[in-house]
């Protein structure tokens, strides 16, 4: 494969979105299944498929899972801005500054954010 194809230069964006899909289909299907026996054991009609996706048990269950993953990850990104740990990978070095810390230098060929920071 090509370094410069599609594929490789977005393999990571890619296997995360399919498997994001998979668990969101698996999330659905098995939903949909649980929330239909509890229909049926009440004596209430099972819901379809076009149906459930926009039932409340489908979305609060969605929201919920994706609330919990996404303040779980914001927060370890804040705190890894700051904090250190002795032997992490994520973590900034324990002593001095690093490169990331260095203000940027504004050239030709810099990020739209750097340029905007000097006209800005």
């Amino acid at each position: 494969m090509s370094s410069s194809s599609f594929f490789y230069r977005n393999s990571l964006s890619l296997v995360l979105i399919t498997l994001m899909m998979f668990s969101l289909a698996g999330q659905f299907f098995t939903g949909w299944a649980t929330e239909n026996k509890e229909l049926l054991e009440n004596g209430q009609s099972a819901l379809k498929m076009n149906e459930y996706i926009h039932s409340g048990h489908f979305i609060q269950a969605t929201f919920e899972n994706w609330e919990s993953e996404f303040l779980q990850m914001m927060l370890y990104v804040l705190l890894t801005i700051s904090l250190r740990q002795k032997g992490s990978s994520e973590s900034k070095s324990m002593e001095g500054k690093e490169e990331v810390d260095r203000e940027p230098v504004v050239h030709p060929n810099a990020p739209w954010p750097v340029k905007k920071e000097e006209y800005g």
